[in-house]
């Protein structure tokens, strides 16, 4: 199934892109959608950690990820 990605922060930087659209197999899981993502995009991993929102919501790593989701990737904010 295709997902559309939208990146911010940090991570478009990484990346070179605001969004991405990527194959995922069908019943796949947050944990291993950031396995894949890392596999394909390894410049990820400069990120200690981020947060996965799909469809404006977090999600836990258990979540499962349907077809037509979006998903965020949102990097560590810091400021004041």
């Amino acid at each position: 199934m295709k997902i559309n990605v939208l990146l911010f922060g940090i991570a478009t930087d990484l990346i070179g892109s605001s969004s991405l659209t990527i194959e995922l197999p069908i019943s796949c899981n947050v944990t291993s959608f950031k396995e894949l993502l890392t596999k394909q995009y390894p410049e990820l991993k400069q990120m200690s950690s981020y947060a996965i929102a799909i469809n404006e919501s977090y999600a836990t790593d258990e979540t499962i990820i349907k077809e037509n989701d979006i998903i965020a990737i949102i990097p560590p904010v810091s400021g004041g």
